[in-house]
């Protein structure tokens, strides 16, 4: 293998650059990234870059360029495995031996408000600072979904001592994850810091003046005045660029338990991989799964086969209002939660998912060290 093409290059794709170099491979390597910054932290856009805390430079991942040829502000527009061939929006050819896709994702947006202003997606840095640029004093926010990132914009625009409705389409936010009385109490962490936290119903459109969003109407007929609205509902993995290529794609890479796709020679990391695991395909979004996956992917790819099998770690953390939440593990097929430590009530605390009387999954608050303790006695799904 001479040459390797990593598409994407936000974390997954500079992991992967990482570990082709650490792993000993000592070729060319390009990295095609549609957006035109390097490598930058996500986590901290919905937070501390937001709030004014952190810059774009404080964002950055790596100062080193790891010998590799860096086409930023490029878009790969189709994939030929066949020929090896990475086709790039501006007309170049990239000729590769192996292929690394780290495409990521882009958020799903609300239909119909494509031409207001005022309404706002946030996964980029260009995202970040055009929301940033309107949370002045006074504006009201009305966020969409109380997912993990809806909580950690509605938590940052409440420390920035803005006007916040919440509204989550599910009667419990993120009761799939956490179950129903541990999501009750992400719920009221928003209630708790004045967030007016609208559960149990959707959007029905939005109200405008031609140009700009003025409000939110809810199903249930209420009408929410918003200046500035945040759609924190879900991302779609980035494959349409993958159409013809002969990959498999539903909801992302289809790959198997080490990230190899169909083709040896073309793996998938990040975001936009679904790889098998625990007898299904599974896709995870957060920056532990980034961040990890490319260590076998990347080993496979070299390998030209499936010597190694990525086992997720599963884990997930968020700051809101203060408060620190930390989860790992196989949370969704537990039979049981049970409180090891600390109280919710005293929002400290740090609570067992078990199946089976074994633990899978671990959820805290406040409570990290135990929470070490705890993620490393998990039992694994395989």
């Amino acid at each position: 293998m001479r040459t390797v093409a990593v598409v994407g290059a936000s974390l997954a794709g500079l992991r992967s650059v990482e570990e082709l170099r650490s792993q000993g491979f000592d070729g060319r390597i390009v990295v095609v990234g549609e957006e035109p910054h390097a490598p930058y932290d996500r986590p901290p856009l919905s937070k501390a870059f937001l709030l004014g805390a952190q810059t774009a430079a404080d964002l950055t991942l790596s100062d080193e360029d790891f010998g590799a040829e860096w086409r930023l502000g490029v878009r790969a527009s189709r994939l030929d495995p066949s020929t090896g061939s990475v086709l790039l929006s501006t007309g170049e050819v990239v000729r590769a031996d192996g292929v690394v896709i780290a495409t990521g994702g882009r958020p799903r947006t609300v239909p119909g408000t494509a031409s207001l202003r005022g309404v706002h997606t946030l996964r980029t840095l260009y995202d970040a600072v055009v929301l940033q640029g309107e949370l002045v004093p006074g504006a009201r926010v009305v966020v969409v979904g109380a997912g993990w990132i809806g909580a950690e914009v509605a938590s940052t625009c409440r420390a920035l001592g803005l006007d916040v409705t919440v509204v989550e389409a599910a009667a419990i936010p993120m009761e799939r994850f956490l179950g129903p009385v541990l999501g009750a109490l992400c719920a009221d962490l928003h209630t708790d810091h004045g967030v007016d936290l609208r559960l149990g119903v959707g959007v029905e459109s939005f109200a405008h003046n031609g140009k700009r969003v003025t409000g939110v109407v809810l199903r249930d007929g209420t009408h929410l005045p918003a200046d500035v609205v945040v759609a924190g509902i879900g991302m779609e993995p980035a494959t349409d660029w993958l159409a013809g290529s002969g990959l498999a794609v539903d909801n992302g890479v289809l790959c198997d338990h080490g990230c190899v796709t169909s083709i040896p020679s073309v793996v998938a990391v990040g975001d936009v991989a679904r790889y098998r695991h625990g007898g299904r395909h599974v896709r995870h979004e957060h920056w532990t799964n980034a961040s990890e996956q490319p260590v076998v992917a990347v080993r496979n790819l070299l390998a030209g086969t499936s010597a190694e099998t990525y086992r997720p770690s599963g884990y997930v953390w968020s700051d809101q209002y203060g408060v620190r939440l930390q989860l790992a593990g196989e949370t969704g097929g537990a039979d049981e939660v049970v409180v090891v430590d600390g109280s919710p009530d005293d929002r400290r605390f740090a609570a067992e998912f078990r199946r089976a009387g074994h633990p899978v999954g671990v959820l805290a608050m406040n409570d990290a060290k135990l929470f070490g303790r705890l993620r490393r006695g998990l039992t694994a799904v395989s």
